[in-house]
């Protein structure tokens, strides 16, 4: 087959974000098809570019890097601009490049409109990737108020629904979702994957300013979506407790990062750490001997569906989880016995968890062992790669 992937945060191992789509394709690459993604530069990705368009290749897989960079710390207006420019320019790779399938991966959900140029216009057949309930998540954090603006969304989404020959999510929560609002039936969840040769190979601890099995560790973006001030306030709570041997590390970068540095360092929170974005290879010595991975969101309803890199990665490291939504993470935690789910506004909650898990390292490396078990059993990034591959395959086939 030849696959066409439209992405616009497309990142390797050596970058600092999600490879999914990277394992993927060279899954797909070795088993025989061609595939060409098409993406932008985002900040914790890997990829650069000279031109305003390039061709890239790794491990077989074509890449066409669209020079246009976003971040996350970008404003609102500017990152709408990139995704609009985004959207555009693949436009034209959609009318122009040779497919049996497209998969069109979102958000943002304006990844939609090269995947629906490629649907009416060029007769291929869609596959949409969603990653995020949108536009339903940036109504409900109030990123989006207008009234004409959420109508013009929902009515966008739909359009891409419909035009799908089959609908992929990233978790049980987004499937049931979609199968409940749209009533449709040829939608399943592809959940992230873990690279579990990676996450789970022995791996040196760096010289740092933690020390092994006394910290928790936050990997990802630092902001209001991943609710980064209620671990702020957990490690002044820890502090206040006495327990200030029990740090909470933060590795990434994000729009609240600067102000909570300021506010540590202001009110002396010595034990909430902070360190810069680092390529995969560079962060599993840290996952792995962290006491605990926090997968914090805000609470709010549909996050969670949620499917936050970090969880799939933690577990394969043999990491327990704790995090904050109450969907099917929640229920996966608690059906495996895996971690913790506690509430999103209470961080003296989190301050005594990570107290007890502190105090009982036998029980905290059973859960560990578990942890590497079931995400050997369910989030094997192979196991992942050809089960979408099916769905591929299946849409190929179909008339």
């Amino acid at each position: 087959m030849k696959i066409v992937y439209f992405y616009q945060y497309f990142a390797t191992p050596k970058g600092s974000w999600g490879t999914r789509v990277y394992e993927f394709a060279r899954e797909w690459v070795k088993q025989g098809h061609e595939v060409t993604v098409v993406t932008s530069i985002y900040s914790k990705s890997d990829l650069t570019a000279k031109k305003f368009i390039e061709d890239q290749y790794f491990e077989g897989i074509h890449v066409k890097v669209l020079n246009i960079l976003i971040d996350n710390k970008q404003s609102f207006y500017k990152r709408i601009w990139t995704f609009i420019q985004y959207s555009l320019m693949s436009s034209y790779y959609a009318l122009t490049l040779k497919a049996d399938v497209v998969i069109a991966s979102s958000g943002p959900i304006t990844v939609g409109i090269p995947g629906l140029v490629a649907r009416y216009l060029r007769g291929r057949k869609l596959v949409f990737e969603t990653r995020d309930l949108w536009p339903e998540g940036a109504i409900e954090l109030g990123i989006i108020n207008n009234k004409l603006v959420k109508k013009l969304s929902y009515w966008f989404e739909k359009q891409c629904y419909k035009a799908s020959s089959y609908i992929v999510t990233l978790s049980p929560g987004m499937t049931k979702d979609i199968k409940r609002r749209f009533h449709i039936s040829k939608v399943d969840d592809v959940t992230n994957a873990a690279n579990i040769p990676l996450f789970s190979t022995p791996a040196p601890f760096p010289n740092s300013v933690v020390e092994p099995y006394n910290y928790a560790i936050y990997t990802g973006n630092i902001g209001m979506v991943n609710n980064s001030y209620w671990l702020f306030e957990a490690a002044k709570s820890l502090q206040k407790m006495g327990r200030a041997d029990i740090a909470i590390l933060l590795i990434g970068e994000g729009q609240q990062r600067e102000e909570l540095e300021e506010k540590a360092k202001r009110e002396g929170v010595t034990n909430f750490i902070r360190l810069d974005l680092m390529p995969k290879d560079k962060l599993v010595g840290y996952i792995q001997k962290a006491l605990v991975s926090l997968v914090p969101l805000k609470g709010t309803p549909v996050l969670d569906t949620s499917s936050p890199n970090k969880f799939f990665e933690s577990l394969a490291a043999g990491v327990p989880v704790i995090q904050n939504t109450q969907g099917w993470m929640k229920d996966f935690l608690n059906e495996h016995q895996v971690g913790l789910t506690l509430n999103p506004n209470d961080p003296d909650e989190l301050a005594k968890a990570l107290i007890w898990m502190k105090d009982h390292r036998d029980e905290m490396q059973h859960m560990g062992t578990n942890a590497h078990k079931v995400a050997k059993r369910f989030f094997d990034k192979d196991y992942l790669a050809d089960k979408m591959l099916k769905i591929l395959q299946e849409v190929h086939a179909s008339k």
